[in-house]
């Protein structure tokens, strides 16, 4: 068995290989003729937000993304503006609502800015939703055909939980820049001199928070309906504080390109970030998403300079004999970790770095890890006492703890 060659449109037009793409995000090896609902990769993560606008020129000014695609009035779309925004193989795609009686909206409304769609590239659109289907899928959207100048894209959609949704999309007919009904469109902000370029460069994985209860039916449809294999397991001490605590398993594809973690609530003395979530939500949704960066101090440093805030770690983290011990040599001194506040772990397979932002937006919701592995296939579970701890006293500030 060797590992898929393919790469997803994403991947090849930001010039990744397969060698970057295992150290970034921890490829394994994977037969797709086998597998009942192959998927390539990711393809898009689409947002429904309050002013798309404005959320994607903040995304290029601070996150260094680039604007490289466009629907709205202009191009006859009279529902929505949309941006599509790139940073290496990561494309986000920024909807807000124009017409007052838009469904945009009425999901702003009950969720604030998030993620809508979670879009996977695969090989075989109906060969998937036939597979879904008969496993006892959602389909929300019948396999069809979108074209333009450009070529042929074939799509579908199933629902996933809350009011989330999978679009699989399969472009290997298509040209365009993003999808039919879209245009090129490029910014006409003018970058400062010196501000480096792509700030991370493949998505990682994308967590999914759930109602009490619910996790584990999620998994099966993970493992069920998209051939989705389990990889980690999280409970117990190793995810729980003095107050709180919450319940985690993680599916991942076949290559491990795409990966979901899947959070739930557990009993504790107060209540947990997953129930903060839920109710600030509105229901299910996507909490964070992990952005692969090789160069995690460059990307913190930069970020910071723009203004956007991480969780706090105490100094005693870091001066832990047992956390010194257990990690061994990383590839910067751990002062300098500490000066930023980034957290590392070590597991058997090598070692990473991660850290967190605060929510992102008004309601305490949607916020990214930023991370850069070396080896580790894990997601830092030697990390999540000290992040968990971070993320109460943030939601002690906010008076929801």
């Amino acid at each position: 068995m060797s590992i898929d060659q393919t790469l997803t449109s994403q991947e090849r037009l930001a010039d990744l290989d397969l060698d970057q793409l295992r150290r970034l995000v921890g490829l394994v090896e994977y037969d797709p003729d086998g597998d009942p609902f192959p998927v390539t990769g990711w393809d898009a993560v689409v947002w429904s937000v309050g002013n798309a606008t404005q959320t994607a020129l903040f995304f290029q000014a601070v996150f260094g993304m680039e604007l490289v695609a466009y629907s709205g009035p202009e191009t006859g779309n009279r529902d929505h503006q949309a941006y599509v925004l790139r940073s290496g193989a990561v494309r986000f795609v920024f909807q807000g609502g124009v017409d007052p009686a838009s469904t945009l909206l009425d999901h702003h409304r009950r969720h604030g800015d998030g993620i809508v769609d979670i879009a996977l590239e695969v090989p075989d659109v109906d060969r998937c939703i036939a597979h879904a289907r008969a496993q006892g899928a959602k389909v929300l959207v019948e396999p069809q055909d979108l074209s333009d100048e450009h070529g042929t894209v074939r799509t579908a959609a199933i629902a996933v939980y809350g009011d989330t949704r999978h679009t699989l999309v399969d472009r290997s007919r298509y040209t365009g820049p993003y999808l039919p009904g879209y245009v090129a469109r490029s910014s006409s902000r003018v970058k400062p001199e010196g501000k480096p370029t792509r700030l991370f460069q493949a998505l990682d994985h994308v967590v999914g928070n759930v109602e009490l209860g619910r996790m584990n039916e999620w998994v099966d449809f993970y493992n069920r309906i998209m051939g989705f294999t389990n990889m980690a397991e999280f409970v117990g001490e190793d995810i729980a504080t003095e107050y709180s605590a919450l319940m985690s398993k993680v599916v991942a594809s076949g290559n491990h390109r795409v990966k979901f973690p899947l959070n739930e609530p557990a009993p504790g003395r107060k209540r947990s970030q997953i129930d903060e979530y839920l109710d600030f939500y509105g229901g299910p949704g996507a909490q964070h998403l992990a952005l692969a960066t090789d160069d995690i101090l460059r990307t913190v440093d930069v970020l910071r300079a723009e203004g956007i805030q991480f969780l706090a770690t105490p100094d005693s983290y870091y001066e832990d004999p047992a956390l010194r011990a257990r990690i061994g040599e990383v590839r910067v001194p751990i002062e300098e970790l500490q000066s930023r506040g980034i957290l590392v772990d070590r597991d058997s397979d090598g070692y990473l770095l991660q850290i967190f932002t605060k929510p992102l937006g008004d309601r305490p919701t949607v916020f990214f890890e930023l991370i850069e592995r070396h080896g580790s296939l894990g997601f830092g579970v030697g990390n999540f006492k000290a992040l968990f701890e971070a993320i109460e006293r943030e939601q002690a500030q906010r008076g929801n703890f």
